[in-house]
């Protein structure tokens, strides 16, 4: 089927911590903001010393990182790292339920649009390891998460990685855990980021026009706000491409193909393909254009490094688990959501 063409269904969620309000968190098919409130705060965790840099396999798939991780010493288990998630973990009322994990409070799942939304239990993990590297009293999100190729057992959130240098390296399927710091170097490769809720949000050009977008591992492609459009030109005008929803509302993704260049940093995406939308405030920056580098995140200074093997790159539509048209749906519309745009 043609790049502006492809239909997909979506579930969304997105989390915070007690700071504040986080925006996308685990999307089978799009990243879309929400809101988590958590009651009572959660605790500081507290990971055990870490003297050397640890790695693990990290499986992409479906421009998705997974790793595996022991919950209480038992496992493992299947979790993806969302970069787009302000909390530090969620896993599934399953896992949950088998390993007998206790209560830990509530959080208050929303989106931006201050529509809906729901209170869900969180529980506590007394560990939770991932590379070598363990950390201690974890509270976490008790919610279904849907893998887009099969199982997925949990979420691990962008704020459990922050005390070290948390690299993803996409074209050697590596998740790294280190000591150290970056160093500025111009914005070239390393950039600064913003962090007020938990989640990173860097500068990104469309040609003239400078804009911010969220740093989502959990979400898919290049996504621009729907109140950008006037301000953008296009060789492929935005048509209908999708259905999306969150946890309190629903929507219609639009597709387009830009008509000028989309720079971060000393790197160029050409004319890319975007997704259009009405439900967040700022460009997602997901997987699919991650995959083409090894990014480090320093939240200590605030700093991202994006390593890769050329500058320029071609982003064309989203790719997605195929499902047959008259398949069931495997994430059926909750009643009650609102409809927005």
């Amino acid at each position: 089927m043609g790049p502006l063409s492809a239909a997909r269904g979506w579930r969304v969620m997105t989390l915070f911590d007690g700071t504040g309000v986080a925006f996308a968190l685990v999307v089978v098919g799009a990243s879309l903001h929400a809101t988590v409130s958590i009651f009572p705060p959660a605790p500081v965790s507290v990971p055990a010393a870490i003297q050397e840099t640890h790695s693990a396999q990290m499986d992409v798939v479906h421009d998705k990182p997974y790793v595996s991780v022991k919950v209480n010493g038992r496992g493992p288990f299947r979790f993806v790292i969302d970069t787009g998630t302000g909390t530090q973990a969620l896993v599934t009322p399953a896992v949950a339920d088998a390993l007998g994990l206790p209560a830990a409070g509530q959080a208050h799942l929303n989106d931006p649009s201050g529509m809906g939304g729901k209170n869900v239990p969180m529980v506590l993990m007394d560990s939770l390891e991932v590379a070598g590297v363990q950390f201690h009293g974890v509270r976490a999100v008790r919610h279904v998460v849907n893998g887009e190729d099969g199982a997925c057992d949990g979420v691990l959130g962008f704020t459990l990685f922050r005390d070290y240098l948390l690299t993803l390296d996409y074209p050697n399927h590596r998740m790294t855990l280190g000591m150290g710091a970056l160093t500025p170097d111009g914005e070239n490769s390393v950039l600064p980021f913003r962090m007020p809720d938990g989640v990173p949000i860097a500068a990104m050009e469309i040609g003239k026009l400078r804009i911010e977008a969220l740093m989502d591992s959990g979400g898919d492609g290049l996504s621009l706000p729907a109140g950008l459009v006037p301000q953008l030109k296009f060789s492929v005008d935005p048509v209908a491409f999708a259905a999306a929803q969150s946890f309190s509302t629903r929507f219609e993704i639009k597709a387009a193909k830009l008509a000028g260049d989309v720079r971060m940093g000393g790197y160029t995406f050409e004319r890319p393909f975007v997704e259009i939308h009405a439900a967040f405030p700022l460009a997602n920056f997901g997987g699919c254009p991650m995959q083409n580098f090894a990014l480090t995140f320093d939240q200590k200074n605030l700093l991202m490094r994006m390593e890769a093997g050329r500058k320029k790159f071609k982003l064309t539509a989203t790719p997605t688990a195929i499902r047959l048209a008259n398949a069931p749906d495997p994430t059926p519309r909750e009643p009650g959501l609102v409809p927005v745009g």
